[in-house]
């Protein structure tokens, strides 16, 4: 089992409570109290057939699935989370049918079943298990703290800030780009972006939505489209994987893949 260091700070009495129930219907558990990305990945790397537990809130489970996916073994190990933060560090986890309750969380784990996810990976190695956002309007930059800084100076503050605060790098007006949706064009360089969102629900096919910046662009609304695979183009673009902040690049594409990981819940929500 990982436990996050900020869950520990924020809600040590949550974690207590997932460790107790956890130990007792898993009395052989190892509990892990990994202080930086560098411990967490040797404790990935070295977990043997021990199936992960995670305590703590999106950025923590979003952390593993990275390390799993980096090591090419997110399919193989079934994840479980038990969420502790605040609670707007847990829309992933209300997403995807993980209860909120560390008791309930926590008895899932043991007794739960296992229910496959899509993501989207990037050819740059990068994966996105939750949203992809591609924000065509300036603001105020979003500074990812450094992999090796400690878990504990960050803590939730620098998450609400990661996850609302837009990206910069990018005129007032939009952004040029080139969106290609199964080889398909959505949106071209001749007409300003205002947002592209990539979700990959389930079934082996993301949903693309193209905003643009004026009337004549989205004459009935932005539609979903449904493509396996979305490539982005244009002049140092940023865009957003989940929680963390990608680019400048000039392309990039996500390709989705089928069944790319498993997480432990409820056996009602899994079915």
């Amino acid at each position: 089992m990982v436990i996050d260091p900020v869950a520990r700070t924020m809600d040590g009495e949550s974690v207590r409570i997932a460790k107790d129930v956890l130990r007792a219907g898993a009395p052989s558990l190892k509990f892990c109290f990994p202080d930086s990305t560098g411990e967490l990945a040797k404790i990935i790397e070295h977990r043997g057939r021990r199936r992960p537990v995670v305590i703590g809130d999106d950025t923590a489970l979003l952390r593993t699935v990275r390390l799993l996916h980096r090591e090419g073994a997110l399919a193989e190990a079934a994840l479980s989370l038990v969420p502790v933060g605040q609670r707007a560090a847990l829309s992933l986890a209300r997403s995807l049918g993980v209860p909120l309750s560390a008791v309930a969380a926590a008895r899932a784990a043991l007794d739960g079943a296992e229910r496959t996810f899509d993501a989207l990976v990037d050819d740059s190695g990068g994966i996105v298990v939750g949203a992809l956002r591609i924000p065509g309007v300036s603001g105020a930059p979003a500074v990812a703290p450094p992999e090796h800084s400690g878990w504990l100076e960050r803590g939730a503050r620098t998450l609400v800030r990661a996850l609302t605060a837009p990206l910069p790098g990018v005129s007032g007006g939009g952004h040029r780009l080139r969106v290609e949706a199964d080889g398909v064009v959505l949106a071209d360089l001749d007409r300003p972006v205002r947002e592209v969102s990539v979700r990959s629900p389930a079934g082996g096919m993301a949903e693309v939505v193209v905003r643009g910046t004026d009337p004549a662009f989205d004459d009935e609304g932005p539609l979903p489209v449904r493509a396996q695979a979305v490539t982005v183009s244009g002049r140092d673009f940023r865009y957003r994987a989940d929680e963390a902040a990608g680019g400048p690049v000039r392309r990039r594409t996500w390709t989705v893949r089928e069944n790319a990981w498993r997480l432990t819940l409820p056996t009602t929500a899994a079915g």
